[in-house]
Order: structure tokens, then C-alpha cells, then sequence
């Protein structure tokens, strides 16, 4: 990877990492932006759908939470006012769940980059994450992970 697309891909992820922060959920906060040739096409963050409640009871019930959270992926891919076909899609702590990647791989997402996960991330999310990977490659998607303590 050359010098410019390296900066742009820590650009993008340092935004995905910020709206990270924007999710309610008190245990993994998911920011995910998708570009086209690096313009910004959307961005999404993990939480509940619009009109139903942001209760935090809600989040800290494990199953309720489950059953209700919309992932930033899949926001994003939402929130998009075009196609995604052929996009650039950045995610923030990690990789999308295998279920959100073959959602992006069906929208037409071609390329991913996220962090590369921490020992803590990998003992709750290692299976999925690998998963993940599996799928892309599968599909003929690339990705890029980074070095998490390299994004601002």
C-alpha cells in the first residue's frame, strides 16, 4: 500500500472511530463509514432503530439489546442515499460479524478496512471476525486491517 492511500485510510478510520462514540451501547461501540473512491458516501453507528427507545435498561439487557440493535454496518448501508456497489467500507474497534458481512458483500462492498483486533476483542469476536475474513475472500472482496494504536 502506498504513503496517499495509507493517510486516506487513516483518515476514514479515525472517522469511523469517532462515530464509534456516538453509540449508546455501554459495551461495543461501532462506527462504520463507507467511501467511494474517498469520498464519503455514508456513515452509521451501532444503537436501536429511530422510534423505539433508547432506555439504557435496554442495553444492559443482553438479550434485549441483542434483539433490538441495528449494526453500524448495516446503518450505514441504510443511511446511504445511492448504491454502495464497489465501496470502501471502514469499521471501528473491528471487522463487521460474518452476519453484517455477507449484508455488505450482497450490497456490492468491495474492499474493508478495520483495525486489527485486540486480545480482548478476539476472545469474544475471534470466530466471527475469522469468519469474516473467510467470506471476503470468498466473494473476491480485499480488505486492509491497520495497526489500531496508529488511527487518531
Amino acid at each position: 500500500m502506498n504513503e496517499n492511500e495509507l493517510k486516506w485510510h487513516k483518515r476514514f478510520m479515525s472517522l469511523a472511530k469517532h462515530v464509534a462514540t456516538w453509540s449508546k451501547d455501554p459495551s461495543t461501540r461501532v462506527g462504520a463509514i463507507i467511501t467511494d473512491n474517498n469520498i464519503i458516501v455514508s456513515s452509521g453507528y451501532n444503537g436501536f432503530p429511530q422510534k423505539m427507545s433508547d432506555d439504557p435498561e435496554l442495553y444492559n439487557n443482553r438479550e434485549e439489546k441483542y434483539s433490538r440493535v441495528v449494526h453500524g454496518e448495516i446503518n450505514a448501508i441504510l443511511f446511504a442515499n445511492r448504491p454502495v456497489k464497489d465501496c470502501t467500507l471502514y469499521t471501528w474497534p473491528f471487522a463487521p460479524c460474518d452476519r453484517c458481512c455477507v449484508i455488505c458483500i450482497q450490497a456490492g462492498i468491495k474492499h474493508f478496512v478495520f483495525p486489527e483486533p485486540t486480545e480482548d476483542l478476539l476472545s469474544r469476536w475471534g470466530t466471527a471476525l475469522e469468519k469474516s475474513k473467510s467470506f471476503m475472500r470468498e466473494a473476491g472482496c480485499t480488505y486492509t486491517e491497520l495497526i489500531a494504536s496508529e488511527i487518531e
